[in-house]
């Protein structure tokens, strides 16, 4: 009755919103790192970015497989073998002395672990026990967790760096990140719709591969992984290189997740009342404007603020939407394996975004052009959603055994 009880919606939404609240919100602080690491370990910017890169390429890589494991064995130990991956990363880079262990800790063990421990396998979760009339707020709701996450720990994280050096303070993100263990046994049930669907996995798989839709949705996501993981890993970095304050770059991506919260609520709503393509055609473009405008506008405090306010808006927006989307055309069996391979396609944007960023920055002192290539992309975004067939599949109903 007690394990029942735990594993009733409104826990596994709690627990849902927590663990990717850790998950997310931990590793969108490693921008607040790269430079004292740089200045302490003699390693320059453009190689902890690539560690990040890494990072973002193997969770996009390892997250299809993962998804695959989790739905056919539920996502309880995935979720467990995440995070002790991820606890293991983050320590090995608070004790690194060098940038191989960096690269291993941030890059390899943090990529392999949050691939267990994201959005995929917990929004699967979320997806098979709501509602289906209210699933796109479900989703909405458990998404803006990953939001308070890095709404909570960005600022803090700095102020841990400020007070007590880098190493310390990834150190107690480190043990914050071991709740993720405990965490991980409310989300553990076997899925549902695994006892009454009659399609195979190779079956879903061919049909997503068969469907266009599902090739836009991915390349679309591409984008929202080069944004998000840009801005993240360089904002603050950014804000220095334009005589502003190194706080005021923490508390920058801080205000996105707090306004992030708002925008998940919103398109999880606006999802189950609209298009889900066409709000994220909307989000795309609204956000190659933002950047455009805060590049060509003053850099003042009040402008990083006004750029963080709005782009937190459209920050993670995108995925209850997605998400909502790849279920909605395809069904929620097999939703962490579809929608796994989707975010493949945003870790890979995000490897991009990472380290071109810092690329950029060693070999011109700038990142402008990353910037503008930002705002390209989101208009390319715009418009590959515009088309997305978004109907649901019909399929035969099996027969009762």
């Amino acid at each position: 009755m007690q394990a029942r009880g735990l594993q009733s919606p409104l826990f596994i939404l709690i627990a849902a919103g927590l663990v990717l609240g850790l998950g997310m919100g931990v590793r969108q602080t490693f921008g607040l790192f790269i430079d004292p690491m740089s200045a302490d370990l003699s390693i320059s910017v453009a190689s902890i970015s690539l560690a990040i890169a890494i990072q973002n390429l193997l969770w996009g890589l390892a997250t299809p497989f993962c998804g695959a494991l989790a739905d056919r064995y539920g996502t309880g130990k995935l979720l467990a073998t995440g995070g002790v991956l991820y606890v293991g990363g983050l320590l090995l880079t608070a004790l690194a002395q060098g940038p191989f262990a960096v690269f291993m800790g941030a890059g390899v063990m943090v990529g392999l672990g949050v691939s267990a421990a994201s959005f995929p396998l917990v929004l699967s979760v979320v997806a098979q026990r709501a509602p289906e009339a209210r699933r796109s707020t479900w989703l909405g709701i458990a998404s803006a967790g990953g939001s308070m996450g890095q709404f909570l720990l960005l600022p803090g994280a700095q102020t841990l760096i400020a007070a007590f050096g880098w190493v310390n303070a990834l150190l107690l993100l480190t043990s914050l990140t071991l709740l993720i263990l405990p965490l991980s046994a409310v989300l553990a049930s076997k899925p549902t719709a695994a006892r009454t669907s009659g399609q195979s996995l190779s079956s879903a798989l061919y049909e997503a591969r068969s469907h266009s839709g599902f090739w836009l949705l991915t390349a679309g996501f591409f984008v929202c992984g080069f944004h998000v993981a840009f801005v993240a890993t360089h904002l603050p970095g950014y804000i220095v290189s334009c005589n502003l304050s190194a706080f005021l770059g923490a508390t920058a991506l801080g205000l996105i997740g707090f306004f992030n919260i708002l925008g998940s609520f919103a398109a999880g709503w606006l999802g189950g009342r609209f298009r889900k393509k066409y709000l994220l055609s909307g989000i795309y473009l609204a956000r190659s404007l933002v950047i455009g405008v805060f590049l060509l506008g003053p850099k003042t405090d009040i402008a990083v603020w006004l750029f963080s306010g709005a782009f937190g808006l459209l920050w993670l927006s995108t995925v209850p939407l997605t998400s909502g989307l790849v279920g909605q055309i395809f069904g929620p069996r097999y939703l962490a394996t579809l929608f796994g391979i989707v975010m493949m396609g945003h870790q890979v944007g995000a490897f991009f975004g990472a380290w071109l960023g810092g690329l950029s920055f060693d070999l011109t002192g700038s990142y402008d052009a990353v910037w503008w290539i930002a705002v390209l992309l989101g208009l390319l975004a715009a418009a590959l959603h515009w088309p997305i067939g978004d109907k649901s599949l019909a399929r035969p109903t099996p027969r009762p055994t």
